[in-house]
């Protein structure tokens, strides 16, 4: 049941459509390929059809959405390999970035980048599986983010946030978000390697586990997948 939205106070409704959507997609609450029926957004944000538009092509443009003309809206839906493709891409886009983090950043950001890492840890004792799956999507943009900041490039992170909302797309559609509740301590032991990485400020170290960890995203829903052509 997907829960109604929660009202912003000072928030243009056009934000507040475009959020929730944003964030239902990303949790995977709408399945790849299913109709998102315009009228009924309408109805339920009690806004005209021009804000509604306005945020279609909004998550179009990040990759989620398919505007399909005399058809309707769409949940965007990708082949295996087209996955694949992505996180191996991914992955090399997000090596680069620690790289570039482990020779920029400064002590006070590290002392950030702890203090996210210990955010995860502590999640890791919790015994709601939903309140660590979700937890852990969350917590982890946020260690990623730091990591971007580090970078000093609003290039990087700029091109970064949609690679983000793209893999949190993948994860929660196809199913990988049931295993994220028992992988938070293997991920965050990866986030481990990192952050030791940056510490040292060894570029090469970072990029290669940055890397390795993100292509092995893959993994929590490796067997939900067709095998690619």
């Amino acid at each position: 049941m997907v829960e109604p939205p929660v009202r912003r106070t000072g928030q243009r409704l056009g934000t507040v459509v475009l959020d929730d959507l944003k964030e239902r997609l990303l949790s995977g609450q709408y399945p790849a390929g299913s109709r998102i029926s315009i009228e009924e957004v309408k109805a339920e944000f009690g806004v005209s059809k021009q804000p509604v538009m306005d945020a279609m092509r909004r998550l179009e443009a990040i990759g989620i959405v398919q505007i399909v003309p005399q058809s309707g809206c769409r949940v965007a839906n990708y082949t295996s390999q087209e996955i694949l493709d992505f996180f191996n891409l991914f992955g090399r886009f997000e090596g680069e970035i620690a790289a570039a983090a482990a020779t920029r950043r400064t002590d006070a950001q590290l002392a950030e980048l702890d203090a996210s890492w210990q955010r995860i840890a502590d999640l890791e004792h919790s015994s709601d599986t939903t309140v660590r799956s979700r937890g852990y999507r969350l917590l982890n943009r946020e260690f990623h983010l730091v990591i971007h900041h580090m970078a000093h490039s609003r290039v990087m992170a700029e091109l970064s946030e949609r690679m983000w909302d793209m893999s949190d797309f993948f994860i929660n559609t196809i199913g990988g978000a049931q295993h994220l509740s028992d992988a938070v301590t293997h991920r965050n032991h990866d986030h481990d390697v990192i952050r030791s990485a940056i510490r040292s400020r060894n570029a090469e170290v970072a990029r290669v586990a940055m890397q390795s960890h993100i292509v092995e995203t893959v993994a929590l829903f490796r067997d939900d997948l067709d095998e690619p052509a």
